[in-house]
């Protein structure tokens, strides 16, 4: 459990200093997320985004894990 705790901080703090370029590259903003703008209003819900990177973390784990 340590050793998971460990590996999943590393990959937090690497996508953290790698967001500005992240964002260039268009993760964030992918086809399939929904964005509401209204006045005083905005709902963003990055739900591609978030299936890209929970099958990037599940591929990284399980190659560690092996």
């Amino acid at each position: 459990m340590a050793r998971t705790l460990i590996i999943l901080g590393i990959v937090l703090v690497a996508a953290g200093l790698l967001w500005p370029w992240l964002q260039k590259a268009g993760i964030g903003r992918l086809p399939g997320d929904i964005l509401i703008q209204r006045d005083g209003f905005t709902l963003y819900l990055p739900i591609t985004t978030s299936i890209l990177v929970s099958v990037v973390i599940s591929l990284v784990l399980w190659l560690i894990g092996r």
